[in-house]
Parts: structure tokens; sequence; C-alpha cells
């Protein structure tokens, strides 16, 4: 049977002539002559930094949207939390809601802000939220929380590494010190050990209470590395305050497994004439898709099955002041669909990566801390119950693009709005 390869373009056939070789050498060339678009000659947000900066780009039309009067305003706001300061981006936000949530912290109907640039979404969430609340509500828990930073050190020997880990294995009470004399939240609570040949990588944990963490367990982890390497007896070759270990925003199978952030499983049974009023479909079928779709995501090489976590973390982490890169990380997970022995609908979502945080980093922003307010989930104590609510909103999502494929929905609702 033939293979079916259709106007595939591969842009190296077009510079086999001696002219196009010529000109390919010319465009990939390193040009050494200066730059006329440098524009920054200082990271810090003041008025005449931001003037200078404006100035040199030479954009008035520009300025007039990302440098708005409520902005500069607010300007120094934001003095903690970016370089380089030229303006604000301004982002449509809708809410989806409202979603019942039963969890061990988050309790009661959320509606939950989205910031996004994608048709159909938010309205899409919104139906899901709506079908959830309709049944009840999901129920919620948190499993486990913790941050990792791993850092790495190579000997010269399997001998060397052995000795070292020994040492290192011995040393938990100062380590757990030193980290968390950095930081008045941070909590140490484990060190793993892994061995790989003469490497050493030690995963260090942290609870990092209601902050998302990143730079807390990164500033922790460099102390008790710089103590490592003045004191222990087995000289390392080199060493780094971090080996890749950890799953730092990246999508990596540990996590599946474990936790970075916090994890959080939900699930709801949905009776069946409920699916057939919100999502003009039936369990049955909904089901037989996730049926397929699993084993499409392992023909892929997905790490976990789902339909789309990152659309609901993503808005929700922009609306919120999080990280969007932990999107990469936090979008692993297992979406599991059930037709019970009534014929209704037992929907799952596990989520080990969720990184939120309700102080700190961008939560204190203007607008995401009023993101967050809306939730009533700003500030400390809050944290457990954004990630019962971060979850079920995972959940509102799958139902309903689930119930667009089966209902032949998915198309027509990109058509009708996102047109």
């Amino acid at each position: 049977m033939p293979k079916i390869n259709l106007h595939k373009r591969d842009y190296l056939d077009n510079i086999s002539q001696e002219d196009a070789l010529t000109e390919l050498q010319n465009k990939l060339a390193p040009k050494m002559h200066a730059s006329s678009r440098r524009i920054n000659r200082s990271p810090n947000l003041t008025q005449r930094h931001v003037d200078y900066r404006w100035k040199q780009l030479d954009n008035e039309l520009a300025k007039a949207q990302l440098l708005d009067s409520h902005t500069q305003v607010q300007m120094s706001d934001y003095s903690k939390n970016i370089e380089f300061f030229i303006g604000t981006l301004k982002m449509p936000i809708g809410t989806a809601g409202p979603m019942r949530v039963n969890g061990l912290f988050a309790q009661g109907d959320y509606q939950v802000p989205l910031a996004t640039t994608e048709a159909a979404l938010v309205a899409s969430y919104n139906r899901g939220a709506n079908l959830i609340t309709a049944s009840g509500g999901a129920s919620a828990m948190l499993l486990n929380e913790g941050v990792t930073r791993t850092p790495g050190f190579a000997f010269r020997t399997l001998i060397e590494a052995g000795q070292f880990v020994a040492w290192v294995v011995t040393q938990f009470d100062d380590f757990k010190l030193l980290a968390e004399s950095t930081t008045s939240h941070g909590k140490l609570i484990d060190i793993n050990v892994n061995i790989e040949g003469n490497h050493v990588y030690l995963v260090f944990e942290y609870l990092t209470g209601d902050a998302s963490g990143q730079n807390m367990v990164t500033i922790a982890t460099n102390c008790v590395f710089n103590f490592i390497l003045e004191h222990s007896p087995i000289e390392p070759e080199f060493a780094f305050l971090d080996a890749n270990l950890s799953g730092d925003k990246k999508a990596n199978s540990q996590s599946l497994r474990s936790v970075r952030g916090k994890k959080v499983t939900a699930e709801i049974t949905i009776p069946s004439e409920l699916i057939g009023k919100y999502l003009h479909t039936t369990p049955k079928r909904m089901t037989e898709f996730g049926q397929m779709t699993t084993v499409g995501g392992a023909l892929s090489g997905t790490i976990g099955i789902n339909a789309h976590y990152a659309n609901a973390l993503a808005a929700l982490y922009i609306a919120c002041g999080q990280d969007a890169a932990c999107v990469a990380e936090s979008a692993i997970g297992m979406t599991r669909m059930e037709l019970t022995k009534d014929g209704d609908l037992y929907a799952s979502v596990t989520l080990p990566n969720i990184m939120v945080g309700t102080v700190g980093g961008g939560t204190n922003l203007p607008s995401q801390k009023a993101c967050l307010d809306l939730l009533g989930l700003h500030g400390t104590g809050k944290s457990q119950a954004l990630a019962e609510v971060t979850a079920v909103l995972c959940l509102a999502g799958e139902l309903s693009i689930v119930g667009a494929f089966c209902a032949g929905h998915f198309s027509q609702a990109h058509h009708k709005l996102a047109r």
C-alpha cells in the first residue's frame, strides 16, 4: 500500500545549487556589527529607566497600549516581578462556573477566572463546571505536596561516590538547619539519594507553605550545596546546584508517580440523564472515547493520559499569578471515565504536579490578586484549596471536551465561537 505523504516540504532541497549555497552562507554567518536595537542599560524599574527604554523603542502606538495611565500609576507594584519593564499586557478574562467543589480544603461554588485568547475555551469549561454543580459537585482530595531541587555531584569512581553518600546520610539534621535558615516558610522534609555510576544525585524535598516555592527551594538548597562543597570528606570532580532530576518545568514520568507541587485527585459520578442534558451524548459513548484515546496516547508516547489539562492550567495560572511555565509539568496526569453498573458515568482526574501558590510570586500583582480574590483564595492558608479547585477545573474541562467529541460538536463549537 503506498504511503501518503502529500506536499511535504524540505527546505534543504533548495540549497544544492552553488548560488543557493552562497546565499545560505551569507544568511547564516555571524554578524559582528553593533546592534542598533540595544535599549537596556539597567534592569531596574524606575520612571527614568522606563522613559529611556521607550525613547529607544520609539513607537508611540505600542507605548500607548503597553504603558497606559493605569499601568503608570501601578508601576512600582511590578518591581519585584520583572526586569527591563516597559508596560503591562492586557488579556481577556472570563469566568467558568459556578463549579461546586467538595474538597478537604476547598468547599463551595466557585466562579473560576480564566485568562485566554482562545475562543470557545471558557465556554467549554463553563459547561463542564455547570454539569459538575448539577451533579452535586466533585469530590477533591489533596494527597501530597512537596517541591524538589536536585544537585548533582561527579566523582572519579563509584567507590568515591559511595563514600560521599555514606557521609551525606549522616548530615540530614545539619542540612535541615541550613536550608531552613534561608526561609521562614520552607521546611526540608526529605533527601533521596540516587547513584548512577560515579554520579550522585541528591533530591531535596521541601514543604513550601502557601507559596509555589521554586525560588524558595533553590535558595535553600544552594545554602546546603555550598556547605557540602566546603565540608564533604570526598571532593567531587565537579558539581551543580541542579542536575535535572527534579522535573522542574519539564514533562517527566517520575512525577507521574510521586509529587512536585501538590498532588490532587478529584472524582464525580454523573447521572446518565445529566450527560444527555448538558453534553448531548451518553456515558457509554464517553467511556468508548476514553478507551480509544488511552490507546492513542500510549501509541504516541504520552506521559499520563488526559485530553487537555494544559488549557485549564495555562488560563488559570496566567489569571492568578502563577508561573505559567510550570504548565509543562502540571499538565501530566490521568483521566479515567467508567460506566457504572447503573449506566451512569464515573469520571476522575489525578494531577501529581499542580504548582500553585496563594502568596508570593505574581499573586500580589494587582490583576492577579483580584482574580484570586474572586475565588476567595488569596493569602495564607489558601494554597491547598486552590490546588483542589484546579483539579476540579481540569475535570470540568475533560468532561466537556470528551462530550463535545462524542456528540460531534467539537468542530462546530470552534466554528461558531472562534471565527
